[in-house]
């Protein structure tokens, strides 16, 4: 059983930490916030937590693996201070702001004998392998994959507050939220593109809304939409020369269905986990406890390539953080 540490009190710690439970393989014992009281409300519905709002004891503390879902633009730093403490890393997407930042953090547990994984979710459902393995004697055309869903925060924005997932000083905005899900179910199919545009609604402090991009491969493109402020219900397609894959979603999926030109269908064995975080935590356990150290690499060698997409396409749109001004 790995002991956890958490940073970050919303309700997505809350969800991590009941897939992990559920796992087995974790269990909960300390957590961070910058406010005592803030932490103790979070544990409220855990039982014997050791409660932290100084940096430094927390990573003093004896667990082994701490989550991080503080704001992005805090990740790198809570990282580094939680490797160089001997820490495992869990960090929530988007795990960094920019890519030098998650070199450096590959690095750095390189060193101290650590793990350092990102939370996204969908790179690590069994689905996509499913998926990958369906295409293996296709040629692939192009594809659509969208992540479009009203923010909670919208009220608040529209209020004339700056909620932080639509801040510049916190590396907010629909692109990196969400459009950080089909960049690496891209990734995860189709390996990196050669190129990537994206074009953004976007607040005056440049922080995009919602947006659109293209991944560009040799012989064919992966179009891109990301959307806090607007919602798809549209499914995903992967477009080959015998016909079209459709997913339901691009995160959690439970159907896929490929149809051929001649309108014949063929459902593909997917089963939907009961908890969208379980296959994730699942999969880093497995690999602290059981390394494999070829497949650890081609899960770096991917994020490496997601967080360059982002990069590029932040840049094309004109998205600029506050720590970039």
């Amino acid at each position: 059983m790995l002991k956890l540490g958490i940073i970050g009190t919303g309700s997505i710690s809350h969800h991590f930490v009941e897939a992990a439970h559920t796992s087995g393989k974790f269990q909960l014992v300390a957590v961070y916030s910058r406010k005592l009281e803030t932490a103790k409300r979070f544990a409220e519905q855990y039982h014997g937590l050791k409660l932290f709002d100084q940096l430094n004891d927390f990573f003093n503390d004896a667990f082994d693996v701490v989550y991080i879902a503080s704001p992005n633009s805090l990740h790198y730093s809570q990282a580094k201070m939680a490797l160089t403490a001997g820490k495992h890393v869990i960090l929530e997407k988007p795990a960094v702001t920019q890519p030098q930042e998650w070199q450096d953090l590959v690095q750095t547990a390189k060193e101290h004998h650590c793990f350092i994984f990102e939370a996204a979710r969908n790179y690590h459902e069994d689905a996509f392998a499913t998926i990958k393995s369906s295409l293996a004697d296709k040629h692939v055309l192009g594809a659509d994959f969208n992540y479009a869903k009203y923010s909670s925060k919208m009220p608040d924005l529209l209020a004339g507050n700056t909620p932080n997932v639509f801040s510049d000083r916190f590396a907010g905005g629909a692109l990196m939220d969400l459009g950080i899900y089909p960049i690496y179910a891209a990734v995860r199919l189709f390996r990196k593109p050669t190129h990537a545009t994206y074009q953004a609604q976007k607040l005056d402090n440049s922080i995009d809304l919602n947006g659109d991009g293209i991944l560009c491969y040799p012989n064919y493109q992966v179009h891109i939409k990301a959307g806090k402020n607007i919602t798809s219900n549209l499914p995903c397609e992967i477009y080959t020369t015998d016909g079209t894959l459709t997913l339901n979603t691009i995160e959690h999926i439970k159907s896929a269905i490929f149809t051929d030109h001649q309108g014949n269908q063929v459902q593909l064995p997917i089963q939907q986990a009961a908890h969208n975080m379980t296959e994730e935590v699942t999969a880093f356990a497995n690999m602290i406890q059981q390394p494999d150290q070829t497949l650890y690499q081609s899960w770096i060698d991917d994020a490496i390539h997601v967080h360059d997409l982002l990069s590029t396409m932040r840049q094309d749109a004109g998205i600029r953080f506050e720590a970039e001004k």
